[in-house]
C-alpha cells in the first residue's frame, strides 16, 4: 500500500509586507506552513537578507574579507552602493550606531542627511536601524521617515516606550513600514502589535523584532519564542501574531567573546574572522528555521552562505 504523507498547511497565512519599490522591491511573509516546510506547501516568499551597513562607514573595520568586498569605500554611501552587488542580499539596513547619545551623539539632521543620501544611491530597500536609546530613536525614524518618503523603507524598531511617536510619523504620516520590537515575549509581542493597531498603523505595515541573540547566548529563550509565536499565528489564527519576523543577526554575533578574542590571547580558537563568521551563520540559520522571514547580516562570506543555505530548502 503506498505512503500517502498528511499535509499540514493552515488556512490562516502571514501577512505578506512588500519593502522598496520598481524592481528591487522585496515581499517578505505570506506563508500558510511552518518554516521551509515546503513538502507541505509552498512558500510564495522566500525568507530574505538585508547587508548590515553602520553609518560611520569603514570606520574601525578590521576584517579581511569585509575590508576585500568593500575596497576602496569609506563612506556608508559607498559602502550601499557596493552592496547592491553582494551575493545574496536583497536589501540594505543602515545602522544609525554613532547616534547614541552615550557615545559620538550624531545630531538626527545628520543622520536623515545621511539616509537620504544612501536612498538617493541605491535602489535596494532600505532598513533604517537605531542606536537603542528609545527617544532619540523616534526622532531618528521620524526624520528619516520623512527623508525617504515614497521609498518603502522599514524602520526598525518602535518599542513600548515610543511606538506613538514611531507609529504615527513612520507607519502613519510618512507611510513606512514598522518594525515592532518586543524582549524575547510573545505576549509583550502580542501586546505591542495590538497597540500599534489601535494606534492606526495597518497590519500590512508592521514586521515584528522579537529580539536576537547569538548562538549559545540564551538563545533558547529565542528560539522557544520564535516557535510559540508562529504556532500561534498559523494553527491558532491569531492575527495579531501573524506579522512576518525580522531578525538582526550581525549587531547580537559580531560582539560575542567568540568573535572578538583575538589569536594571539586564543589561538586555538583559529582565526578571528572565520569565527565571527561561523557565529553570524549559525545564529541565521538557527532564526530562520524557526520562523525568520528576514535576517540582517553583515560580512558577504556569511549572507552568501545563508542565502545557499535559503536556495537549498526552498
Amino acid at each position: 500500500m503506498a505512503y500517502t504523507p498528511k499535509k499540514q498547511a493552515f488556512s490562516a497565512k502571514i501577512n505578506a509586507v512588500t519593502l522598496g519599490t520598481g524592481d528591487k522591491s522585496i515581499v517578505i511573509g505570506g506563508e500558510n506552513v511552518l518554516p521551509f516546510y515546503t513538502f507541505d506547501n509552498e512558500m510564495p516568499n522566500a525568507p530574505k537578507i538585508a547587508g548590515e551597513i553602520k553609518d560611520t562607514g569603514m570606520e574601525g573595520e578590521t576584517m579581511p574579507g569585509m575590508l576585500a568586498f568593500y575596497e576602496g569605500c569609506t563612506t556608508a554611501v559607498e559602502m550601499a552602493k557596493r552592496a547592491e552587488s553582494m551575493e545574496g542580499a536583497s536589501a540594505i539596513c543602515l545602522h544609525f550606531e554613532s547616534a547614541d547619545p552615550n557615545g559620538a551623539n550624531t545630531s538626527v539632521e545628520d543622520c536623515a542627511a545621511l539616509a537620504k543620501a544612501v536612498g538617493e544611491a541605491v535602489t535596494m530597500p532600505i532598513i533604517i536601524m537605531g542606536c537603542k536609546n528609545v527617544e532619540k530613536d523616534a526622532q531618528i525614524f521620524n526624520a528619516c521617515s520623512e527623508a525617504l518618503q515614497g521609498k518603502n523603507i522599514l524602520v526598525l524598531s518602535s518599542r513600548e516606550e515610543n511606538y506613538k511617536q514611531v507609529g504615527a510619523s513612520a507607519g502613519l504620516a510618512y507611510n513606512q513600514k514598522v518594525g515592532a520590537e518586543s524582549a524575547v515575549d510573545i505576549n509583550l509581542a502580542k501586546q505591542l502589535n495590538v497597540l500599534l493597531s489601535q494606534l492606526g498603523v495597518p497590519a500590512t505595515s508592521v514586521c515584528m523584532n522579537l529580539g536576537s541573540s547569538a548562538a549559545g547566548y540564551g538563545y533558547e529563550y529565542l528560539s522557544s519564542t520564535l516557535d510559540r509565536v508562529k504556532a500561534a499565528a498559523l494553527a491558532q489564527n491569531d492575527a495579531q501574531l501573524q506579522m512576518p519576523i525580522v531578525t538582526p543577526i550581525s549587531t547580537e554575533t559580531w560582539g560575542v567573546k567568540e568573535a572578538m578574542v583575538s589569536e594571539a590571547e586564543m589561538p586555538e580558537w583559529g582565526s578571528v574572522e572565520e569565527r565571527g563568521i561561523e557565529m553570524e551563520v549559525c545564529t541565521a540559520s538557527a532564526c530562520l528555521v524557526g520562523g525568520s522571514d528576514m535576517v540582517i547580516m553583515k560580512h558577504p562570506e556569511s549572507i552568501a552562505t545563508i542565502a545557499k543555505f535559503i536556495d537549498s530548502l526552498m
